[in-house]
């Protein structure tokens, strides 16, 4: 699952498609070409969505302050600069703290700038972030243990089977 659902993009579990696009011709320094085709070939995708999606990035990094974009294990994901939490887990913390961004903020240890950052991200973006906290949600100990063989079950009163 690819959380990075832009504005004008469907998701599959590997491509995006544009819903309408514009074509652009540009030219790369050839080094840069290679390393494009590398990143394309490591996602499955094709130089073309490369391209479009590191733009796209691009773009919202200078839109937004303190983002940048990752690989994760669920797929690409808008982080705050400087931290390992996705945007996604921002708002989970806020939701948990009833919108209180500057509680948010003393709990991270973190300008209450950075937890605004990541709330106007998920404004902007709410199908994304949505998208992001459900599949959280979904996941359950054993589908975790799975993915993660080293986990440890931490909740009080059980033990994790070894």
């Amino acid at each position: 699952m690819c959380y990075n659902v832009y504005k004008r993009y469907e998701t599959g579990r590997s491509l995006m498609k544009p819903l309408r696009s514009m074509v652009f011709s540009m030219r790369l320094p050839v080094e840069s070409g290679r390393r494009l085709k590398r990143i394309a070939s490591r996602h499955g995708w094709s130089p073309s969505d490369a391209s479009a999606r590191l733009v796209e990035e691009g773009l919202r990094r200078s839109e937004f302050a303190f983002l940048d974009f990752r690989d994760s294990a669920a797929g690409r994901q808008a982080y705050i600069q400087g931290s390992t939490l996705a945007v996604w887990e921002v708002m989970l913390l806020l939701r948990s703290y009833k919108g209180n961004a500057a509680a948010v903020a003393k709990h991270l240890r973190w300008p209450e700038a950075k937890v605004q950052a990541a709330l106007n991200y998920a404004e902007a973006f709410p199908d994304e972030i949505t998208e992001a906290i459900s599949e959280n949600e979904a996941m359950d100990y054993q589908t975790l243990k799975r993915m993660l063989p080293q986990a440890v079950d931490a909740a009080p009163g059980k033990r994790s089977p070894r």
